[in-house]
C-alpha cells in the first residue's frame, strides 16, 4: 500500500454490525478469517478492506457519566493511504452521524 497510517475513530449510537454496512457502501469487502467474504453476514465481519484501506471493527458497552446508563461505543481503526483514508473517514462519519430525538 506504499506509505500507510492508522487512524483510530469512535463512535456512539451505531451497532458493529451497522459500521460494516456503512463500510460496505463505501467500497468495502468484509473478510473472514483472512478471506474475502462478500456474502457474508454483516453481524460476523469485523475487518473489512477497500482499495488502498483495511478498517478493523470493534464494539464495547460504556457507560454514560456516572449513571448507569450504557451506550454501545464502535471503534473503527482505518489503516491505508492518506489518499485512501481521508474521503474514506469523511464520509463514514456522514453516515455514522447520528440526530438526537
Amino acid at each position: 500500500m506504499g506509505d500507510t497510517e492508522r487512524r483510530t475513530k469512535q463512535f456512539r449510537g451505531i451497532s458493529a454490525r451497522l459500521a460494516v454496512r456503512y463500510l460496505r457502501k463505501l467500497g468495502g469487502t468484509p473478510l473472514v478469517d483472512g478471506e474475502t467474504a462478500p456474502d457474508a453476514d454483516d453481524t460476523a465481519v469485523s475487518v473489512v478492506t477497500g482499495e488502498g484501506w483495511i478498517a478493523s471493527v470493534d464494539s464495547k458497552k460504556v457507560r454514560v457519566g456516572t449513571s448507569s446508563l450504557t451506550l454501545t461505543e464502535v471503534t473503527v481503526e482505518f489503516d491505508g493511504t492518506p489518499a485512501a483514508l481521508d474521503p474514506l473517514i469523511a464520509a463514514f462519519s456522514q453516515k455514522a452521524m447520528r440526530a438526537g430525538g
